[in-house]
C-alpha cells in the first residue's frame, strides 16, 4: 500500500505564493512518477504538473511559468511551488503517485486565493 499526505495549503492573497508538499510512504518503488492536480468546486479534477524520478517535468498551460514541480527522491516527497497566485487558483490540490499501472492519491489540501 501507498499513502500520500499533502500539506502547505492555506489562505493567500492574490499575487502571493505557496509551497505544497506531498510525502509518500509505504510500498514505493524506484520507477514512479508524481503529479499535482486540483479540483475547484463544481469542476472536474485538472492536471497541473508531473515529474519523473529523473526530474523530467511536464506542465499544464494554465500554470506554466507560475508553478514549479520538484521532488526529493530520498524523502519520497514532491513539491509544488506556486507563485503569482490568482483567485481562480482556488481549489483543493491533490498529489498523485503513479507506479506499475497503479495510481495513488492523497486526501488533498485546500488553497484559497482571496483578498
Amino acid at each position: 500500500q501507498v499513502q500520500l499526505v499533502e500539506s502547505g495549503g492555506g489562505l493567500v492573497q492574490p499575487g502571493g505564493s505557496l509551497r505544497l508538499s506531498c510525502a509518500a510512504s509505504g510500498s514505493i518503488f524506484s520507477n514512479n512518477a508524481m503529479a499535482w492536480y486540483r479540483q475547484a468546486p463544481g469542476k472536474q479534477r485538472e492536471f497541473l504538473a508531473d515529474i519523473t524520478r529523473s526530474s523530467r517535468t511536464n506542465y499544464a498551460d494554465s500554470v506554466k511559468g507560475r508553478f514549479t514541480i520538484s521532488r526529493d527522491n530520498a524523502k519520497n516527497t514532491v513539491y509544488l511551488q506556486m507563485n503569482s497566485l490568482k483567485p481562480e487558483d482556488t481549489a483543493v490540490y491533490y498529489c498523485k503517485l503513479h507506479q506499475y499501472s497503479s495510481d495513488y492519491w492523497g486526501q488533498g489540501t485546500q488553497v484559497t486565493v482571496s483578498s
